[in-house]
């Protein structure tokens, strides 16, 4: 299934999924040592973003998120690429920028994605497009 996108931050990445329907703050959600999301009240709580397709509608909080973002970069913690979905703003992109992570907006709505089943996704933000590679089960509960 191929996805139409936007570039905001070039570059490609392939990774599995990990997707959250709430925004995400990145100065106060993220462990960058790990990259496990330690906010209790977040969806995506005890995950983490580590080697992942990062896909979340926008990015809320300081603008201090966009040095957490290099954070993650540095601690090798950090997503291979990240979407949004609802809107980008400078703070995603400009710590996308400098960690040289592909960012990218959808121009569609998202597909409805199972929860029984990881997607294996190749962001390539220099042709705006998310191409689902590979589709594999697994347990709901690992």
């Amino acid at each position: 299934m191929r996805i139409k996108c936007h570039r905001i931050v070039g570059g490609q990445g392939v990774g599995d999924v990990i997707i959250t329907r709430q925004p995400i703050n990145f100065l106060t959600m993220f462990n960058t040592n790990n990259g496990n999301v330690i906010n209790q009240n977040h969806e995506l709580f005890g995950k983490s973003v580590k080697d992942t397709v990062l896909v979340f509608p926008k990015a809320i909080g300081s603008s201090v998120g966009a040095y957490t973002i290099y954070s993650l970069k540095s601690m090798n913690t950090a997503p291979v690429a990240m979407v949004c979905t609802e809107q980008t703003d400078i703070i995603t992109a400009s710590g996308c920028a400098i960690s040289n992570i592909p960012l990218v907006k959808l121009t569609d709505e998202l597909p409805v994605l199972s929860f029984h089943s990881r997607l294996r996704i190749v962001v390539d933000a220099d042709n705006e497009t998310l191409l689902v590679k590979k589709i594999r089960s697994f347990n709901h509960y690992s």
